[in-house]
């Protein structure tokens, strides 16, 4: 199956009986270069990638918390999907930090529990389920810290303290200034430079 989308789109018709259904039909997708495959509110959706100077503001993030990161964890970007079965949720965090044990399988359905932290860089196409969904399946798995750089309002949003409910601590920053990682990282993180190219 080939899919080309401009927006994100979301998959219709053969509706898989399980979780594990949605993963193996994403499986055996043909997702075009440029895009992104996951499964949102139990539902397949794809959507394209990032704008070029992300990249550059993920390496930012990544170097300022690589220092800070949990024993056993490490702190990467890329196309990684994490499962999160209870919510019938499979997402490709912008940056991801997680047990390593995490990835030693020769799968690439990775274990959602196994994160501490995760960054959303939101953009038009996705921001919606950034700032809501993404953010609730994090906080009630148990993800310690989830950041949001909202691209399109210029400002970072953290959220800590999960719980069965949530997240329960939330607070923001707009870019240029510092804002505070909460434990198990424990650390500032400077967010000049987010900002999107001739907007600084």
């Amino acid at each position: 199956m080939t899919l080309m989308a401009e927006r994100p789109i979301t998959i219709d018709g053969t509706e898989p009986d399980s979780f594990e259904g949605l993963l193996d039909l994403l499986d055996e997708l043909n997702v075009p270069d440029g895009h992104k495959a996951e499964i949102v509110r139990g539902k397949i959706v794809v959507s394209p990638w990032s704008k070029g100077y992300y990249l550059d503001v993920m390496e930012r993030v990544c170097d300022q918390l690589r220092p800070h990161v949990p024993g056993g964890h490490r702190i990467s970007y890329g196309p990684f999907l994490y499962a999160f079965p209870g919510s019938d949720c499979a997402y490709g965090p912008d940056i991801h930090a997680a047990d390593r044990r995490a990835h030693s399988t020769r799968s690439h359905r990775l274990d959602g529990e196994a994160l501490s932290f995760v960054a959303e860089l939101t953009s038009p196409a996705t921001r919606l389920d950034d700032l809501t969904d993404k953010v609730e399946v994090y906080g009630k798995a148990g993800v310690s810290v989830c950041l949001i750089l909202d691209m399109q309002e210029e400002q970072a949003i953290v959220y800590g303290s999960p719980s069965a409910k949530g997240y329960e601590v939330r607070f923001s920053k707009p870019f240029g200034e510092k804002i505070d990682i909460p434990l198990p990282f424990g650390c500032t993180l400077d967010t000049t430079g987010f900002q999107a190219p001739g907007t600084a």
